[in-house]
């Protein structure tokens, strides 16, 4: 493959995420706030298609577009690195475990491995750094509205665990469907 057809690789799939981040759905109805968007599969399928290197880059570039054309001010600011943080912790699982060995045992292994590492790493996040910049930044003092152990633990876990599986499953069947193009590449 040529370095001008995987750019244009890489810009198809990054607009393509960026473009996912529109749709966006709650999982938790009292944390409304939480929401799901899917713009990790193109991210994925350029994990598939090219490397782990174009992975990363198709993830800056989308959120780059994110802050330059639809930044939402605090929450963007704060959201979306620890965004950055969590898919590409993710993606890694993803291209470590189970791309140089696609078996469906090692796709759960990988799968399960991300969602573990997404969920801990927001964990830890919110903790230390969402939640204080929150309160500053935003008026929007979770630990005095619910309470900093409700908030992470009833509602932050258990969102990323959900996260992950539907992530898990969305790219397993988009994956699933794309074989036969990706495989030509």
């Amino acid at each position: 493959m040529t370095n001008t057809r995987k750019l244009a690789y890489i810009a198809i799939l990054s607009a393509l995420s960026f473009l996912l981040m529109y749709i966006q759905f709650p999982l938790i109805p009292a944390a409304s706030f939480l929401q799901v968007d899917l713009s990790v599969l193109p991210i994925l399928v350029g994990l598939v298609a090219l490397d782990l290197g174009s992975a990363f880059g198709i993830l800056i570039i989308r959120t780059l577009l994110k802050l330059l054309l639809n930044n939402g001010g605090a929450g963007t600011l704060i959201g979306l690195p620890m965004n950055v943080i969590a898919l590409g912790l993710f993606v890694l699982a993803m291209a470590l475990l189970w791309k140089k060995s696609p078996t469906g045992k090692n796709y759960i292994i990988a799968s399960v491995t991300g969602t573990i590492g997404l969920t801990l790493a927001m964990l830890v996040l919110n903790y230390i750094y969402a939640v204080p910049l929150y309160a500053k930044l935003a008026n929007f003092d979770i630990k005095a509205m619910l309470g900093l152990g409700n908030y992470l633990f009833a509602m932050v876990v258990p969102f990323n665990l959900m996260e992950g599986a539907i992530f898990a499953v969305a790219f397993y069947i988009l994956n699933t469907c794309l074989k036969p193009v990706l495989s030509k590449m």
